[in-house]
């Protein structure tokens, strides 16, 4: 059973990409033949007129998957545009599939609200979706990992994948969807976990830059004083951190010593902060390690780019034999 699952390069990764993906994809490959991607022309959609460092995102980000465990000798870790076979068949599907299909997109219609300062009206943001489609199917890839919010994208996948079966025969498994838990994880000013926020704890970040963070994190805004009651289910730090790394009995302390004013902010960080820097401990050693090797992460890409380019091209003459293009 194979599974693909790619990445933006968007740099060094922190702790919401950890609990949100790496978790699983660590699971993932001790189960599965598994295909993770760097999707450096998926930056593009909405960088693309500064791409300057996507280069050096992917090199940083790969360093995290190997400093967690994505083990290069169990999974096949490769960038996205070393393998152009994903290209033609982007062309391919792209002939296919219906300007509807990709308007009622609610991602697209989402981001373009919300990315108001970069423009997005272009033929490669529009049709991003048939690119991913492209990258999933290319592999035959039978399980994809998404959270609930990303099904949707995966079952436009799944009605282009039938399309084409309609049109030239069955050639490509339809894609099926791993579920998967994707933890609240919330950033040091209450939002979402973000680099482009301004507000996260990254994987590789010094023990006393990480404890520096948590203990400057937000917590119930409405606690004003040491010996105001507090409620730790407003509490960003509570709910990200005691649900993440404590135990029922430190989580009950907490909760009950928070709403009695028993116990401040920083007595409630202090609790878990120990067990946040033990997770990351290792982590940002392995990473160290690594990059006392300059061309690992480049080598690893390459031995990856070989075994898919080899499974991608096998798929692609199938696909232009049942087209009839070769």
């Amino acid at each position: 059973m194979r599974v693909l699952s790619g990445m933006r390069p968007t740099g060094r990764l922190h702790l919401g990409h950890y609990h949100g993906v790496l978790v699983n994809w660590l699971k993932l490959q001790t189960e599965y033949e598994c295909f993770f991607f760097a999707a450096d022309w998926h930056a593009l959609t909405t960088d693309y007129a500064d791409p300057k460092g996507i280069k050096e995102n992917v090199r940083e980000m790969v360093l995290d998957w190997l400093s967690v465990g994505i083990d290069p000798k169990r999974t096949i870790i490769f960038r996205q545009s070393q393998i152009k076979e994903h290209a033609e068949l982007h062309v391919l599907l792209s002939m296919i599939t219906p300007l509807s299909w990709l308007e009622r997109n609610p991602t697209y219609k989402e981001q373009l609200g919300e990315l108001r300062e970069k423009d997005l009206h272009t033929f490669g943001f529009l049709g991003y979706p048939v690119l991913q489609t492209a990258d999933i199917i290319i592999y035959k890839a039978q399980k994809v990992p998404v959270g609930v919010d990303q099904a949707p994208h995966l079952e436009l996948s799944r009605e282009i994948t039938r399309r084409f079966n309609h049109f030239y025969g069955q050639v490509f498994p339809e894609p099926q969807t791993i579920l998967t838990e994707t933890p609240k994880v919330l950033g040091t000013d209450g939002r979402k976990m973000s680099k482009s926020y301004n507000n996260a704890i990254f994987l590789s970040d010094p023990p006393q830059e990480a404890e520096k963070k948590m203990l400057a994190m937000m917590t119930d805004t409405a606690r004003k004083r040491r010996t105001d009651a507090g409620n730790p289910g407003l509490c960003p730090f509570y709910q990200t951190y005691h649900a993440l790394y404590s135990d029922a009995k430190t989580v009950a302390w907490v909760k009950e010593g928070c709403a009695a004013a028993g116990i401040g902010c920083t007595d409630c960080k202090k609790a878990v902060i120990p067990k946040v820097l033990a997770l990351l401990e290792p982590i940002r050693k392995k990473r160290s390690e690594l990059e006392a090797d300059p061309a690992i992460v480049e080598a690893i890409l390459k031995d990856g780019a070989r075994c898919a380019f080899e499974a991608a091209n096998k798929t692609m003459r199938e696909v232009r034999a049942a087209m009839g293009l070769e």
